[in-house]
């Protein structure tokens, strides 16, 4: 099935609406062993979240995050009496300001996320003798843990309601491990598998590209930056200094496309303090290299080598492709991250079918 008009599996960019009878299924992990690495790599999850991946990095080449993008503009689903396929929601693209109307599930996405943040406005760090790991968030994750499926039913239409039990797990795998305490690039993979479900059963749709990056997902890294600042998360699988970064990946990715062919902005310029300081609220990647420099001290360079030494790259696009390979090596090759990632029937663990 292709990704709901995502072309993920190679294919165009028509809307494709899942079958009616669709089995859907509660996602459970098929990696258990090092030897099954090669069955992720041949299979259709694989190829779609990968897929999904690089066409968000296509939609957001050389795009500011405050530019003016098209969105497909829905009517509620959820207030129309008459069960329509996906792929027949009524959907004319409209030129919108970067404030404007979004389409529907992207402010239903937003919402969600919103609900997520406030939640930690009311769940404040407990006294404990431990600088790390505060276990407040525990408390935090119950409540999505219990919540999960009602926020994801209401992104979704009340025919696909079947799929909620399934899209949910996803969501509340992205955001940390409750028994460790920590975040990690499989845990931000969980989150753009969760996006990718939304767009194979049809919420998301190829219009809404760039508001997916620029809407969602940065909203979700601003959720993600409060909890891990808040509960003072561990990163996870953190290959410390030698690591791109102690939590996320997606961002440079996406970030480094966003300044491919930029008139002024020049990788060796993202460890310059100024230019970070006057261009982060429209680029992703500086938002990530901010966000680093207030939560670290001392020398860029020594905190920060693998970034340090990509500033060196001559152009943003020798940066995006070389990371993106680094992502595949670094990410999605390895077992300790995809030992944890979950397969059902709308990412499935069964080879490509060509």
């Amino acid at each position: 099935m292709a990704a709901g008009g995502f072309g993920v599996s190679g294919g165009t960019s028509e809307e494709v609406a899942p079958p009616l009878q669709h089995n859907f299924m509660i996602p459970k992990k098929e990696i258990n062993v090092v030897s099954d690495m090669a069955k992720w790599k041949r299979s259709q999850a694989y190829a779609d979240y990968m897929g999904f991946i690089l066409t968000l990095n296509e939609g957001v080449r050389g795009k500011k995050l405050t530019c003016e993008y098209k969105v497909s503009e829905e009517e509620s689903p959820l207030e129309t009496e008459e069960p329509t396929l996906p792929g027949a929601w009524p959907a004319a693209a409209v030129a919108v300001g970067s404030l404007a109307a979004w389409s529907w599930p992207i402010e239903k996405l937003v919402a969600l996320l919103n609900t997520l943040d406030r939640w930690i406005d009311e769940t404040p760090p407990v006294d404990q003798p431990s600088r790390f790991g505060n276990k407040a968030f525990r408390t935090w994750y119950a409540k999505l843990d219990q919540e999960a499926e009602k926020l994801v039913a209401t992104v979704i239409p009340k025919h696909l309601a079947d799929a909620a039990p399934e899209v949910a797990v996803y969501l509340k795998e992205s955001v940390g491990n409750s028994t460790r305490i920590d975040y990690g690039t499989g845990h931000e993979a969980a989150f753009a598998a969760f996006l990718c479900c939304l767009c194979k059963i049809g919420v998301l749709r190829v219009d809404d590209q760039m508001a997916i990056v620029f809407k969602v997902f940065n909203r979700y890294l601003e959720v993600m930056r409060k909890l891990q600042k808040t509960y003072r998360m561990e990163p996870a699988g953190s290959q410390g200094v030698w690591g791109l970064d102690d939590f996320q990946f997606l961002p440079f990715i996406w970030g480094s496309s966003q300044l491919i062919d930029h008139p002024n902005l020049e990788p060796r310029h993202f460890v310059d303090e100024k230019v970070v300081n006057e261009n982060h609220k429209d680029f992703m990647f500086l938002e990530c290299i901010l966000f680093i420099t207030e939560m670290k001290t001392g020398p860029f360079a020594e905190h920060s080598n693998q970034l340090w030494n990509i500033s060196a790259v001559p152009s943003w696009s020798k940066v995006n492709q070389g990371l993106i390979r680094m992502y595949k090596a670094e990410c999605l090759e390895k077992f300790p991250v995809i030992q944890h990632f979950k397969f059902g029937s709308l990412l499935p663990i069964q080879p490509v079918t060509s």
